[in-house]
């Protein structure tokens, strides 16, 4: 007869069997089959499918501002907070300790102590190295702070879904978004090891409106609580020409809509994809795309991480799938200088997808992610402007130079490979 003890171990061990696969499955079925090559990005259909398959439809009168590395990117959201009347909403992951998160911290506690309602989603594992200090200067002055996922036994099945989306909204006028955590390894210029090569954008128009939507989504998710009226969705009028939608993933709601979007993008693809990716696993699915693109005479530019990543295991798991994509013709950059931690992707100098999404699993299948796409020429030429100065800073690895690796370095690559499902 089995013990008391016994039986007990049991039920244990099977709970914890039952979370892990909860954590590590979404519970959706998954893209399976290839996107078929119906029309090129110039064709209005592209434009329409997007726009109708990945959410919101695609708005006009929007004007962008791209913004390279912290030196840019930290004064003009400083600025935009400090310039807030009514309303701040802001999501992010990372939020560590540092001078920049003290300074942005304290700027959104004057303007929630002057009457602005504040209201900030912070990922409970990506905001771990927050000194509690924020967090209580933040409340102290009025504003509203949850921490995503925080654990708690009714919610376990949950730990493995984090908010990765980067996204401030001041006044529903104003977004900001892109690959930018709040961090001192952000500042800066990309002058050295210690400060990343990133980059952000802003915007302003009616597609801000989209933007506060995706807050909202898990802000509902997190608090029950549902904020509108025109103090989060104003009237926004036009501030440019450009063509522009925001949209989102998660595991609750369209897990594939980010695998989707690159797919669909891939595949319509006619003459160049540049691809910036701070963390670069494909499936095969992708890759298979990706192949397909560069057989058909697209030429297809990728720029990773070289040596200087903070995260080994993500490089050796990208670097083992990069034998297909280099056998047809794909060129795969490895950035120099320092952490690259660029997102963006740029579509025959057409389409630019850029948001918090990494070209991997974790992102495809796990993260809640947000991207912004914008339909814009002359905006995606200056893009391209950009990604060539990061071309030039980086390392092309060819066919021979990737087939001549050391086994030791294919053993640790195939074996990183084996965690793909979670990177």
């Amino acid at each position: 007869m089995p013990t008391i003890a016994m039986i007990v171990l049991t039920v244990v061990a099977t709970l914890i069997v039952v979370l892990v696969i909860a954590n590590l499955t979404s519970g959706e079925k998954k893209i399976e089959h290839k996107i078929d090559r119906l029309y090129g990005s110039d064709d209005p259909q592209f434009r329409r499918s997007m726009g109708l398959l990945l959410g919101p439809p695609i708005v006009g009168g929007n004007r962008f501002e791209v913004l390279v590395n912290g030196d840019r990117i930290f004064p003009a959201m400083l600025d935009g907070v400090r310039a807030a009347q009514r309303t701040i909403t802001f999501e992010t992951f990372i939020y560590w300790s540092g001078a920049i998160g003290e300074q942005i911290a304290q700027a959104l506690a004057d303007r929630a102590r002057a009457g602005v309602a504040v209201h900030v989603l912070l990922d409970w594992i990506g905001s771990s190295k927050m000194d509690p200090r924020y967090l209580h200067m933040l409340r102290e002055a009025g504003a509203q702070v949850i921490q995503y996922h925080k654990p708690h036994w009714t919610g376990l099945g949950r730990m493995n879904d984090r908010t990765h989306r980067k996204l401030l909204v001041i006044d529903g006028c104003i977004g900001f978004t892109g690959g930018v955590g709040i961090a001192d390894e952000w500042t800066g210029n990309a002058q050295d090891e210690k400060h990343w090569r990133d980059t952000h954008f802003r915007l302003e128009g009616p597609a801000v409106g989209h933007m506060q939507a995706v807050f909202m989504d898990n802000w509902v998710k997190a608090t029950g609580n549902v904020l509108h009226g025109p103090h989060y969705f104003p009237h926004v009028p036009d501030a440019g020409d450009g063509l522009a939608h925001m949209f989102s993933s998660s595991p609750s709601g369209g897990s594939d809509d980010m695998q989707l979007m690159y797919l669909m993008a891939i595949t319509a693809a006619t003459h160049s994809i540049q691809l910036s990716s701070a963390y670069f696993v494909p499936d095969k699915l992708t890759i298979n795309a990706i192949v397909e693109a560069a057989k058909r005479g697209v030429a297809v530019r990728i720029v990773t991480p070289g040596k200087r990543i903070d995260t080994h295991t993500v490089r050796e798991a990208s670097r083992a799938c990069w034998g297909a994509l280099l056998e047809a013709g794909v060129e795969m950059y490895e950035y120099q200088p320092t952490m690259f931690h660029c997102k963006l992707m740029v579509v025959d100098e057409y389409l630019v997808s850029v948001g918090s999404t990494n070209f991997d699993s974790r992102s495809f299948k796990l993260n809640d992610e947000a991207n912004l796409n914008i339909y814009d020429r002359d905006f995606a030429q200056q893009q391209t402007a950009i990604f060539e100065h990061d071309i030039a800073n980086a390392r092309r690895i060819t066919l021979e130079a990737w087939r001549g690796r050391q086994f030791s370095e294919k053993l640790l690559e195939r074996m990183a490979a084996l965690l793909d499902s979670q990177l």
